[in-house]
């Protein structure tokens, strides 16, 4: 049965569980947001890719000098050059870009987040709605909150 469907045939109730359901969603993305889900992990597990494909990798500089590097405990990056001093150079280590926290530092950004990846997972939600609209307008019929008999 298809959407348009549905709401000819039970209208009001048809409606309410799709506004429920939206509800319920984003609802739960938005505490998930909240709470530092990765979107763009989430999203790709219902092979929706939110972010465009990966650059190829740059050349390396061609005036970089030799240089061995390893890494500390404590997250920093210690480079050792063949210089004239041999001194090692410490640097701070790259960490992955965490797009949803940045997105939500700003005000209304984790509500913004979660009514977008809502309106990502409406194929999702279409066919929870037709799933649970019969069952609910019976429930309505049979206890008389609804006029029309189903």
């Amino acid at each position: 049965m298809a959407f348009r469907e549905l709401i000819k045939k039970y209208g009001k109730v048809a409606l309410g569980v799709h506004f429920t359901v939206s509800a319920a969603s984003i609802s739960g993305l938005y505490i998930a947001i909240k709470n530092n889900l990765d979107v763009e992990s989430f999203l790709q597990n219902f092979h929706i890719n939110p972010s465009p494909p990966p650059q190829p990798p740059s050349e390396p500089n061609p005036q970089a000098q030799t240089s061995s590097s390893s890494s500390s405990p404590d997250g920093f990056v210690i480079e050792e050059t063949n210089g004239s001093l041999n001194q090692p150079t410490v640097g701070v280590e790259e960490k992955k870009r965490n797009r949803t926290a940045e997105l939500t530092a700003s005000t209304g950004g984790a509500l913004a987040l979660a009514v977008l990846c809502n309106k990502a997972l409406l194929p999702i939600r279409v066919p929870i709605t037709v799933a649970l609209t019969p069952p609910i307008a019976r429930f309505l019929a049979r206890r008389k909150i609804t006029k029309t008999s189903v």
